[in-house]
């Protein structure tokens, strides 16, 4: 199934979280944070959205860092993405 988000929506696929700390101390599930790093799946037209132009400046493939309680988690093929507004996105790591 594909996913195509619409106007500055993007969708994002979060990287796996750290198993380990770096002292090698092992988490468990309900201690790993959500990582913020993630790597953009689809990415929506942009356009005019609420009256303004938006210019879309990511691109699928590219590793992003989003804020951390921002878009919506969906689950599809047993996959976790995320969809967001390209505004919820901080940066892009290069």
């Amino acid at each position: 199934m594909n996913i195509k988000p619409l106007a500055d929506n993007v969708v994002i696929k979060a990287t796996e979280a750290e198993e380990t700390t770096k002292s090698g101390i092992v988490l468990t599930s309900a201690a790993k944070e959500k990582p913020q790093i993630a790597v953009v799946v689809a990415v929506g037209p942009g356009g005019l959205v609420d009256g303004k132009e938006i210019v879309m400046s990511v691109k699928p493939g590219d590793k992003v860092i989003a804020a951390k309680y921002s878009g919506t988690d969906i689950k599809i093929d047993g996959e976790e993405y995320t969809v967001l507004h390209q505004s919820d996105i901080l940066a892009i790591v290069e």
